[in-house]
C-alpha cells in the first residue's frame, strides 16, 4: 500500500496545501479518506483514476472534510463511471446528497450505496459497525464498515466537536513467501501450477501425486495496517485505532503553546499527536490537517519528534509507501 495525502491544510486551503482529504492506494483500486473542497483537482494532481476508487471514507461533516464530495460524484458521473461507489461516514450526508440531487445539483447514474454509521448528530459515545471476528479487534469496540477479499476496513468515534470517525485499513495476512527450489524439487512444472500454489492451493502432478502449498510456502505475512484519526482531540479510540499499525496518519493543528485552544476546538497539538503513536505501538506518523498560521510546519515535526522519532510531515501530494 501507499498514501498520497491530497489535502493537508486545516479548515481553508493555502498556496501549497489543499484541505482534507487522503487516498490510500492498493494494486487496482484506492480508497480516499475525506474529501474537502478541491479534492478532485488533486486527484488528477496525483495521477489517480477515479474509475477506480472503490470507497469514500468521511471523518465528519465540516466543510473542510466534506464539501468536495459532491463535485467528485458528479464528475465521476459526468465521466460516465459504471463501476459501484461505497460511501460510508456520519448521520447527515444522505439527507445532504438527496437535497442536492432534488435541486439538479448533484447527478449520479452510477450505483452509489450510502452508508452512514451509527451516532447521535450531537454524541460522539456510539459505537459504530458490527462486531468484528478477531478477538483484539472486539475487545477494543472496533467496528467492521467494510469488506474487500485483500482488506477491511474498521471505524470508531473519536473526540470532536461533532460526530466524528476515526478509521483503520487493516489488509488481511498474506501467503508465505514461495520457495522455488522446493517446488523444483517435487516436480512441479513451471507455469499456472506455480501461481496456484502460491495462491494457497494444492495441485495435482502429471505423475499424479499432489503437491501441498504449505510444503512450499513459508509462514503467513501479516497485512499492512493504516490508521486515520482526524479531526480529534487525543482520546482511546484513536489509541486502538491505531494499535500496532504500520502508520498513524493524525492530525496535527498546533503546536503544544496552543494546546487550550486545541482542546476547545476539538483538535490535537502535534505533542499529543506523538504521544497517540507512542501509546498504540504505531511503527510510523504521518502528521497532517496543519492550522494556516503554520507558514513553515517545521516546529510541529521538532515538537512531535522528541517523544515519538519515526515521525513525519505530510505534504499534499507525496507519496509515502507503507
Amino acid at each position: 500500500m501507499k498514501v498520497i495525502p491530497l489535502g493537508t491544510s486545516s479548515g481553508k486551503p493555502t498556496l501549497k496545501r489543499n484541505v482534507s482529504a487522503t487516498a490510500v492506494v492498493r494494486e487496482g483500486e484506492w480508497l480516499l479518506f475525506d474529501c474537502g473542497e478541491g479534492t478532485q483537482t488533486q486527484i488528477q494532481r496525483a495521477g489517480l483514476s477515479p474509475n477506480r476508487l472503490a470507497a469514500i471514507f468521511i471523518t465528519h461533516l465540516h466543510g473542510d472534510h466534506f464539501n468536495g464530495l459532491a463535485g467528485l460524484l458528479s464528475t465521476m458521473a459526468l465521466d460516465r463511471r459504471e463501476r459501484g461507489l461505497t460511501l460510508i461516514g456520519p448521520p447527515g450526508m444522505r439527507e445532504y446528497l438527496d437535497t442536492l440531487a432534488r435541486l439538479k445539483i448533484l447527478f449520479v447514474n452510477y450505483p452509489l450505496e450510502v452508508r452512514e454509521l451509527g451516532g447521535r448528530s450531537r454524541g460522539t459515545s456510539e459505537e459504530v459497525g458490527r462486531e468484528p471476528a478477531d478477538p483484539r479487534a472486539r475487545e477494543s469496540g472496533l467496528g467492521v464498515v467494510h469488506e474487500a477479499p485483500e482488506y477491511v476496513v474498521y471505524a470508531r468515534p473519536i473526540d470532536h466537536r461533532i460526530f466524528a470517525l476515526g478509521y483503520r485499513v487493516e489488509e488481511r495476512p498474506r501467503p508465505g513467501r514461495f520457495d522455488l527450489e522446493r517446488a523444483r524439487a517435487l516436480g512441479v512444472p513451471e507455469g499456472p501450477m506455480f501461481g496456484l500454489l502460491q495462491s494457497g492451493n494444492d495441485v495435482e502432478l502429471p505423475d499424479g501425486s499432489v503437491a501441498h502449498s504449505s510444503d512450499v510456502l513459508g509462514p503467513a505475512r501479516p497485512g499492512k495496517v493504516i490508521a486515520y484519526c482526524t479531526d480529534t482531540r487525543p482520546c482511546a479510540a484513536a489509541i486502538e485505532l491505531a494499535r500496532d499499525a504500520d502508520l498513524l496518519i493524525h492530525e496535527a493543528t498546533y503546536t503544544e503553546d496552543l494546546s487550550a485552544e486545541a482542546r476547545e476546538f476539538g483538535h490535537s497539538t502535534a505533542a499529543q499527536a506523538a504521544r497517540v503513536a507512542a501509546e498504540s505501538g504505531a511503527r510510523r506518523l504521518l502528521l497532517t490537517h496543519f492550522s494556516t498560521r503554520y507558514a513553515d510546519v517545521t516546529p510541529l515535526l521538532e515538537e512531535a519528534a522528541v517523544t515519538f522519532r519515526e515521525t513525519t510531515i505530510a505534504n499534499d501530494l507525496v507519496e509515502l509507501e507503507v
